[in-house]
């Protein structure tokens, strides 16, 4: 599918054809029984215990069961909601600032949102790209450029860490805190003088999950406040994030594009990789800044399929470089002239390009 802005027409993945059947809309089961065990001392095997509390979630089977990559089959949804697919706990930011009546689909991989989505079984995807202290997140820019979605949109969300556990456990209790490793550094400061063990888990409401139904009084986790109301476990400690400016942005994605305006401020993100050259970054970087576009992000990954390039230069011998994929998000509307005649300048010496998406700026 091609997209012409002016005079530059720009090549956007065409979604592959799908049946009739594939793109009717999973309901997904918010009752699906799993069997929990875990071995206690003395090593009997038994069901798992729920422990009684003030608020404890009783039935973690009647929980939402994330949706995997291996679980994507499709049936029919009589719903008119739009149906968001996220992999950590965003509930009530998109409630707030995205789509107000959305009926959310858990995923326990980041995978499986996208490909939710390139299936037809949800509308949209919700997932973070960068966070002001941990980064960016390299598996979603890998994703981007490996599945054929849309950015439609950005969320920015102020992240609370909250340290929590079991009903009546105090956080001096803690053997172990589990959650995603990016909040687990952003939380440095207090858990190093807790002298906890820190355990990676795949987010951060999958480890205040895991501590819920584990039921062990000396594992905590590190997840929001919400995620302690679903799986009824007690905030012991909240905000224990190192740095209080701690935002994490969101990217909404879709199989098709949104129309780029200018009526509001918009914010284009591109993929491209460079031929050979001496300063062909720099000349890169100079299409914007010869026209005053700003750039708000640069970020380069490796290229998989091609990691290494070797120059034979007869004078200084073999060399040899990595090759890169360069991510660019840059404060323009592709309605404007000027990023057109900014990217039409681009292709004449890049590789591949490729418009991952011209969205509505969010501004927190």
């Amino acid at each position: 599918m091609h997209i012409k802005f002016g005079f530059i027409s720009i090549a956007f993945p065409s979604p592959p054809p799908y049946s009739a059947a594939t793109k009717l809309f999973h309901r997904h089961s918010l009752s699906a029984a799993r069997a929990h065990t875990q071995r206690v001392p003395g090593g009997l095997e038994e069901a798992t215990r729920i422990t009684e509390g003030r608020g404890f979630h009783k039935d973690l089977n009647s929980l939402p069961k994330p949706l995997s990559a291996a679980d994507l089959d499709a049936s029919l949804s009589n719903g008119s909601k739009v149906r968001v697919a996220y992999q950590v706990l965003i509930v009530r930011l998109l409630q707030v600032k995205a789509y107000p009546e959305c009926e959310t689909v858990p995923c326990d991989q980041f995978e499986a949102a996208f490909k939710a989505v390139e299936l037809w079984l949800v509308d949209k995807a919700v997932l973070p790209i960068e966070n002001s202290v941990g980064g960016s997140i390299h598996r979603n820019y890998d994703l981007l450029l490996r599945h054929r979605l849309h950015i439609v949109g950005e969320v920015k969300l102020k992240v609370n860490h909250c340290l929590l556990g079991l009903p009546g456990v105090r956080k001096e209790e803690l053997k172990r805190v589990l959650s995603h490793p990016q909040a687990l550094d952003q939380c440095e400061i207090t858990l190093n003088k807790l002298g906890v063990t820190r355990v990676s888990a795949e987010d951060s409401a999958g480890a205040a999950q895991i501590v819920a139904s584990e039921g062990f009084r000396d594992t905590g986790a590190v997840a929001s406040a919400r995620a302690a109301e679903i799986y009824g476990l007690d905030i012991l400690e909240q905000r224990i994030q190192d740095d209080s400016d701690n935002i994490t942005r969101f990217l909404i994605l879709a199989r098709e594009p949104i129309i780029p305006g200018t009526d509001k401020p918009f914010k284009t993100s591109i993929v491209f990789t460079l031929e050979e050259g001496s300063g062909v970054l720099f000349k890169a970087l100079a299409v914007f800044a010869l026209r005053g576009i700003n750039l708000s992000k640069i970020e380069s990954r490796p290229q998989k399929r091609r990691p290494l390039r070797v120059v034979d230069d007869s004078n200084k011998g073999r060399a040899t470089y990595f090759d890169y994929l360069f991510y660019i998000d840059f404060e323009a509307s592709m309605a404007e002239p000027r990023a057109q005649y900014a990217l039409g300048h681009l292709q004449e010496f890049a590789r591949f390009l490729r418009v991952l998406g011209c969205y509505p700026m969010d501004t927190v």
